[in-house]
């Protein structure tokens, strides 16, 4: 079994029992305000990404990040040879982390906010993969996929900057930008470093493959 199922069976187990027990929902999510009064609270940082807030939230989630995460890991295991699921499953748990990070600065003084969910490592996951793929078809919900990567993701990341700025709602949309950034950071400082230096130039391939599709 890959690592992007066994990630999606853990996280559907424990979605569901949290979705059925209060008490264990309100230990899992993720709370600005509690982690300010008590720094070990941090653990949520990870936990909250392995709960949602209802089926329609845990399939969407799931569904995207099994679109691209079987594709993904994939490349990193031909990218980084043995060392390939050990850096994709640090992705992953790093990219919940670090998306989550600008949200406790924003919220920390507010007593009734709280998030869920793995969308930041999934927006992660996502835009690795465009990274890798840019020429690969997507589409927009209900829409088929028509949009090549390397256009639907600005499009995507300034929606999502925009209604991040509007405010309102129960999406975390600061955690999908981030998480956005973090995967296609991840993905070149991992590919540069000393003693992982991949199979594949990152950089230069998506540069090649969008110009080939340009056809310049």
């Amino acid at each position: 079994m890959s690592i992007t199922l066994i990630i999606i069976v853990i996280t559907v187990i424990i979605s569901f029992t949290a979705m059925n027990n209060d008490s264990l929902m309100d230990q899992l999510i993720f709370h600005p305000y509690s982690i300010a009064k008590n720094p070990m609270g941090w653990y949520r940082a990870i936990t909250c990404g392995f709960i949602h807030a209802d089926f329609m939230h845990l399939a969407f989630n799931m569904f995207s990040f099994y679109m691209f995460g079987e594709l993904v890991e994939k490349y990193f295991d031909y990218i980084f040879g043995a060392a390939g699921q050990t850096l994709y499953i640090i992705l992953y748990v790093s990219a919940l982390v670090v998306c989550i990070i600008p949200t406790y600065f924003s919220h920390f003084k507010q007593y009734y906010y709280k998030s869920l969910g793995a969308s930041g490592a999934v927006s992660a996951i996502v835009f690795a993969g465009i990274f890798l793929q840019p020429t690969m078809l997507i589409g927009f919900f209900i829409v088929p996929p028509i949009i090549p990567g390397f256009i639907f993701g600005p499009i995507y990341l300034a929606l999502t900057v925009y209604l991040s700025k509007k405010g309102g709602g129960n999406i975390n949309h600061s955690a999908h930008i981030w998480g956005a950034v973090f995967g296609i950071v991840f993905l070149w400082v991992a590919s540069k470093t000393a003693g992982l230096e991949g199979r594949l130039d990152v950089l230069t391939s998506f540069i090649y493959q969008v110009r080939t599709y340009l056809g310049k």
